[in-house]
């Protein structure tokens, strides 16, 4: 136990390391600070009773850290970047092109990076309209009456919310200290648990 706190307190004496961490933690704070920012116009006690009512839709909350379940600015969390990410992964074993952008080094790798972030885009907003036509199925009004004006503002902001989540990851990873993406999805899922747990019991 003392081995490891002395090495703890060695590599916190490291300048550049401890002012690494210090920013990975001020971003995860200010993640879970734009989770509890909820979008305007939205039931939440009705929201949260929908969700805790559906299985899937309560495991998707867990590993969002509850953005959905407050649909908060970030309620999608970086789901559409990971999907993505995914998709641009099957398209490169199939498409000898991309296959071979893959195979560039550091320059392809870029180039696929850039192309995934274009593609989050759509994919963010697809998301957002694909909750929202959800959530309008509750019995229990969550959305009250949308106009068009609403909806398309909503989806913009949901949009908005993803790639502000993809900018603060990219900053983590910057930094060398892990993955951003995956330290933000570990956090939500750290953040999540005791809701989980609580409710489960």
């Amino acid at each position: 136990m003392n081995r490891v706190l002395n090495t703890i307190i060695r590599l916190w004496r490291l300048r550049d390391l401890r002012r690494s961490l210090l920013f990975v933690i001020a971003m995860l704070f200010i993640f879970r600070l734009a989770a509890h920012v909820p979008i305007p116009g939205v039931d939440v006690a009705n929201l949260q009773a929908f969700f805790r009512g559906n299985a899937i839709l309560g495991l998707l909350n867990v590993f969002s850290g509850g953005t959905m379940e407050n649909f908060s600015v970030v309620g999608l969390g970086i789901a559409p970047y990971i999907t993505a990410s995914i998709i641009f992964q099957l398209l490169s074993m199939v498409i000898p092109a991309l296959e071979k952008i893959t195979k560039e080094g550091e320059a392809g790798q870029r180039r696929i990076n850039r192309w995934t972030r274009y593609a989050t885009v759509p994919l963010a907003a697809l998301q957002a309209f694909g909750l929202l036509t959800l959530l309008k199925q509750s019995p229990r009004p969550i959305l009250g009456t949308l106009t068009p004006g609403t909806y398309v503002f909503t989806i913009l902001t949901l949009t908005a919310g993803t790639l502000f989540l993809m900018w603060i990851g990219e900053l983590i990873s910057e930094r060398k200290i892990g993955n951003g993406i995956s330290l933000l999805i570990f956090a939500g899922i750290i953040a999540g648990l005791p809701t989980a747990l609580q409710q489960a019991a």
